[in-house]
């Protein structure tokens, strides 16, 4: 047989059946796991004998979903978590040290920045953060000890594109890991691993999911730095649920049907922003307009499903535009199949100081919308009116 496509991993890679022969998979809800004697017991916690142990960091349904979603990314194994911000974390915990050095993309989601400039800094690890798009100043960041490169492409809220293959030069030039944040597109629309970077994290929370039920995150990739993850995951235990994994399994199912529509959706209503007099600009990588379009058609296969677009008038009136909202959803979250709106910066970049948000683009009147399944007529209508 050849190599299944992408859809028939979606809903076959990683599926392990029990004695009962179950077609849907299993959700094993314990805590522990049961040996047959005192030698299976001392080799399964030796690791001489494969096999499960203690639900913080081996559960058969946890298993399924790491297997799956390795097989989407093209990843010799994947490291589940209890979000996204857990992966980025446990990533960084298990393959650096104090006097270690990161180079970023500017473009971070709040929270990683907040764990990249605030809390890692107390164990001796520094970040420079670089314009997402210029190679040079990837280049002129790097130190003795970078140790990590981490990027999102696209960015959020802004969506630029960073060159995965430039800057996986960059990294593998300066013997360092690099990293991508593949939340935005998920490897139903880019497969950052197979150009070049040596990790993929998501926060499973967003698309891989696809409905927001719950939260979860994964590291993806070569099995040396995963061992790394796992034995940081195995001891200090950011570990998913079962119930959680089972879910995102589920939502794997219908990844790449549910990233296109959204993308087509999302391209749609980007056509009709650029047109509506109050906005003064619409950030969409599958807008000719876009500063990386080209690039992102290269290496992604759609837009993605975030607009972002600055509003005329400030804070003052980018609020308007979501209180006006009757259908979308006004939640700072985002890879739902309902459609949301948020206002980063007073909500998922509100945190950081107000010259980061500067030096990230993030206006007082930008709003980021996640578009969701609904029709994109009733899209259009919902922001017409705060538009108007």
């Amino acid at each position: 047989m050849t190599h299944p496509e992408f859809d028939t991993l979606s809903v076959r890679a990683g599926t392990r059946r029990s004695q009962f022969n179950e077609h849907s998979e299993a959700l094993y809800l314990t805590s522990s796991f049961v040996f047959d004697s005192a030698a299976q017991a001392a080799a399964r916690f030796s690791g001489e004998e494969e096999g499960n142990v203690y639900a913080r960091f081996s559960n058969p349904t946890v298993t399924m979903m790491q297997d799956r979603l390795a097989a989407l990314e093209c990843g010799e194994a994947c490291v589940a978590t209890s979000s996204g911000m857990s992966a980025i974390l446990s990533l960084v915990m298990a393959t650096l040290q104090a006097g270690d050095h990161i180079v970023a993309s500017q473009g971070l989601f709040g929270a990683t920045q907040q764990l990249f400039n605030n809390i890692l800094t107390r164990f001796g690890i520094e970040t420079t953060l670089v314009p997402a798009t210029d190679l040079d100043a990837y280049r002129a960041a790097v130190r003795p000890r970078t140790r990590l490169f981490f990027v999102e492409t696209p960015s959020n809220p802004l969506t630029e594109i960073v060159d995965i293959a430039a800057v996986a030069e960059i990294a593998k030039s300066a013997g360092a890991i690099f990293a991508v944040d593949n939340c935005f597109c998920t490897p139903a629309l880019q497969k950052p691993l197979l150009l070049g970077a040596d990790v993929v994290v998501h926060s499973a929370t967003k698309y891989l999911d696809g409905q927001g039920r719950v939260l979860g995150g994964a590291v993806v990739g070569g099995k040396p730095v995963l061992d790394e993850v796992f034995k940081f995951l195995r001891t200090a235990g950011p570990c998913i649920s079962p119930f959680n994994a089972w879910v995102i399994l589920k939502g794997l199912e219908t990844l790449r049907i549910r990233m296109e529509a959204q993308s087509a959706s999302a391209l749609e209503l980007a056509r009709w922003l650029e047109r509506q007099p109050g906005v003064g600009r619409v950030f969409y990588p599958g807008l000719a307009s876009h500063p990386q379009h080209a690039l992102a058609m290269r290496q992604q296969t759609s837009g993605g499903a975030i607009v972002s677009f600055e509003v005329k008038g400030g804070r003052e009136q980018a609020w308007r535009v979501v209180d006006a909202t009757r259908m979308i959803s006004i939640t700072a979250n985002l890879g739902d199949t309902r459609t949301t709106i948020t206002h980063p910066a007073s909500t998922t970049h509100g945190r950081i100081s107000a010259e980061a948000r500067a030096l990230a683009g993030i206006g007082e009147g930008l709003l980021r919308v996640a578009v969701g399944l609904e029709a994109v007529e009733d899209i259009k209508a919902d922001l017409a009116t705060g538009l108007a």
